[in-house]
């Protein structure tokens, strides 16, 4: 499967057979536009201008905003979590929904604007994953030290974060290095372009390297 990283929270998932998903496209009110990109799916984890630009993404995908649970859609098995934005239950930010899509054998998980304290319920109905993408920035969503212990217990093969502070980036969260700093000693770090593709015999599930990609420019 390939990984393409359009920024912020918002990444294109292919699965061999050609099926695409979008998750979490953005409104270019963050400070900079969404790469021209087709979808057969998007998914959005709640409805905030910087995760619901569906009008941004080409090629009449359908859309996914709520819990489900589907086998195939043409081929990818999805399945979503209702989790909370903010630590106090949904009570400031309401609620988020976490999706988790099995592609080429690899199961992805996309915590999206995930804002909650790390519980043994929630790591339970999300487990297994071997990529975890993750918020690291704060303010909005979990911080750096709340993303490392999500990443503790869930222990995928490998983390990319996102929803962090950039030099165009007009939101007031952290940079990514706070989460970088915290975490380097512990585990591999590794910085690649904006594509990655990912084979289901690289994950030895014996460790966990963190890929920090970097955003595709917009090609409009």
């Amino acid at each position: 499967m390939k990984i393409e990283y359009l920024g912020h929270s918002c990444f294109k998932l292919t699965e061999s057979t050609g099926t695409s998903i979008v998750t979490d496209p953005y409104d270019e009110a963050i400070g900079y536009e969404l790469p021209k990109v087709f979808a057969d799916l998007i998914t959005v984890s709640h409805h905030h201008y910087d995760h619901d630009n569906i009008e941004g993404v080409l090629g009449n995908p359908a859309v996914i905003d709520r819990e489900c649970n589907f086998e195939d859609f043409k081929g990818v098995e999805i399945n979503s979590v209702k989790s909370f934005h903010d630590e106090a239950r949904g009570k400031k930010r309401g609620e988020n929904i976490i999706f988790k899509f099995r592609m080429d054998g690899i199961d992805v998980c996309h915590l999206g604007d995930l804002g909650e304290a790390c519980s043994a319920e929630l790591i339970e109905n999300i487990l297994p994953v071997n990529v975890l993408l993750i918020p690291v920035g704060g303010t909005y969503t979990i911080d750096a030290t709340m993303a490392k212990e999500y990443i503790d217990r869930i222990m995928p093969d490998i983390v990319i974060p996102m929803h962090y502070k950039t030099k165009q980036n007009k939101i007031d969260i952290d940079r990514v290095d706070e989460f970088i700093d915290l975490i380097e000693e512990d585990m591999q770090v590794e910085r690649v372009g904006s594509e990655l593709e990912i084979l289901r015999d690289d994950l030895d599930g014996e460790s966990t390297k963190i890929i920090l990609m970097e955003r595709k420019k917009s090609n409009a």
